[in-house]
């Protein structure tokens, strides 16, 4: 494998770890302030579809992208309804969210579009473009440093820089902000932030609603920027496996942003060499496309070690009279 090649291959890579980075963090805040949240696919899943039918329609993607964040944050806000104030199961609420997203977006867009649960292919101005950095053409023939500032570097849509740039902001507002050392107490000890005069159902609110515009960017990312268009199940798993990358990471940013990159080169890997052939055996291209669920499953029976959630996670706050 030359060097150009692996540059392409590590370039797909983040492409592809962008979507599960943002779920990720939407994750990450979500359950650090005490709410599990299975509905990740779900949510990226509505965005997915309202940012790309918005951005069909309207010829603009910032439309579109305010579209998607939008009905994100409606599925954010049910399920802090049924389990921030009606103290439903989580779990169930997450299950469910996925189940009316994967029903919705299919059902809208037929009546919507008449194409079979698709929308429109998306053209110049439907599109999140690439941004190309200053002298990314000159410096292309420099050696080494050269490919890896104008083909790795440059050349993304602006939600993928907005995406990484959110790993050291989620660190910051986590570990260096009055809010974020709220948000992690009231998902180890609620009575405790209670106590001290803070609404524990205001901060998980907070942290819903944070989740919500993430997967709402995710969701936009892939069908306005990876892709030119909404299809069925577009998110294909991605919510679980950016959840599975949250435990991976032991629900900490910077770890969450390097076993997103794993899931997503291995993603990368599958769709650059199919077939591959060793020593005569012939790897199927499906057993390519399993990889990361695979590793998925491999990653969380026995390479996670001890990943202990908040404390106080899936559990209902009830204030003691």
């Amino acid at each position: 494998m030359d060097f150009l090649t692996i540059i392409q291959v590590l370039d797909s890579t983040v492409r592809l770890a962008t979507p599960l980075l943002l779920a990720c963090l939407a994750g990450l805040y979500s359950e650090r302030a005490g709410i599990f949240d299975i509905g990740l696919e779900g949510k990226m899943l509505m965005a997915a579809f309202f940012s790309a039918a918005v951005a069909a329609v309207s010829g603009s993607v910032w439309l579109g992208l305010l579209a998607g964040i939008g009905s994100s944050l409606v599925l954010s806000g049910l399920h802090g309804l049924a389990s921030i104030t009606f103290r439903g199961n989580q779990l169930i609420s997450g299950v469910a969210i996925n189940f009316l997203a994967a029903g919705m977006t299919v059902l809208i867009a037929q009546d919507w579009f008449k194409q079979g649960g698709r929308t429109p292919s998306l053209f110049a101005g439907g599109r999140f473009e690439p941004i190309e950095f200053p002298f990314a053409e000159a410096v292309s023939g420099v050696p080494i440093l050269g490919p890896v500032y104008s083909e790795l570097l440059s050349g993304h849509s602006i939600l993928v820089y907005i995406a990484f740039l959110a790993v050291p902001g989620t660190w910051w507002v986590l570990y260096r902000t009055r809010f974020g050392l709220r948000l992690r107490a009231v998902g180890e000890n609620p009575a405790a932030v209670d106590t001290a005069g803070v609404s524990v159902v205001g901060l998980r609110y907070a942290a819903v609603a944070i989740c919500g515009v993430l997967c709402g960017i995710a969701g936009a990312y892939l069908a306005t920027a990876l892709q030119a268009g909404f299809v069925k199940d577009m998110t294909a798993g991605r919510g679980f496996i950016a959840l599975a990358a949250l435990i991976f990471a032991k629900w900490r940013p910077w770890q969450a942003m390097w076993a997103c990159l794993l899931f997503g080169l291995l993603q990368a890997v599958a769709l650059r060499f199919q077939n591959i052939d060793l020593g005569g055996v012939v790897i199927p291209v499906q057993v390519m496309d399993a990889l990361p669920y695979i590793l998925t499953v491999v990653i969380l029976a026995g390479f996670v070690g001890k990943a202990i959630p908040p404390r106080a996670g899936g559990e209902p706050y009830v204030k003691e009279r």
